[in-house]
């Protein structure tokens, strides 16, 4: 199992115009019997999954969203290389427009990696979720089968949420 997710930390760092993240103590075992922490954070914060209306008023939120969407076979393929059907699609490096036309004949379930703004927003109003802030996707031999795991909070309305992404190769 690889863990791709970003720990989450109070001032780790945020798209700018996005609320800062405060995690902070509110009760000790030695004050309550307990340890119990508030988390302050918008639901883009680090590794995270976009619900298709993050960008597109009337679409989809998470809780419309059935939860078979957030797993499946996966693999880490490069922009100019072979990418198969049937296969959440993940890229180590920034990717953008140049790809929009193969994804979308592809129809991913999922694409995760560095996206540009304008490349979530066409995958998402294609119906094709979007993962954001992986990491260790270097550990992950490219064009090699693993099943990716990137459940969402379940927030009523929501336009995205941070998630535990795993890999688990076979």
């Amino acid at each position: 199992m690889i863990d791709l997710s970003v720990p989450i930390r109070s001032g780790m760092p945020v798209y700018p115009g996005d609320p800062d993240v405060e995690v902070q103590v509110v009760h000790t075992v030695e004050s309550h019997g307990w340890e119990l922490r508030r988390v302050t954070l918008g639901t883009h914060t680090g590794t995270h999954v976009d619900a298709f209306s993050h960008m597109h008023k009337g679409a989809p939120a998470l809780d419309a969203i059935p939860l078979e969407r957030f797993f499946g076979k996966a693999q880490v393929v490069r922009p100019d290389g072979k990418w198969p059907r049937d296969r959440g699609l993940f890229f180590k490096e920034e990717i953008g427009m140049e790809v929009f036309a193969r994804l979308k004949e592809l129809r991913p379930p999922f694409v995760g990696g560095e996206l540009t703004e304008a490349l979530e927003r066409e995958l998402l109003g294609a119906g094709i979720l979007t993962y954001t802030s992986l990491v260790h996707l270097d550990l992950i031999p490219e064009e090699t089968d693993f099943t990716f795991y990137g459940f969402p909070l379940p927030i009523e309305g929501g336009d995205g949420s941070p998630v535990r992404a795993v890999a688990v190769l076979e």
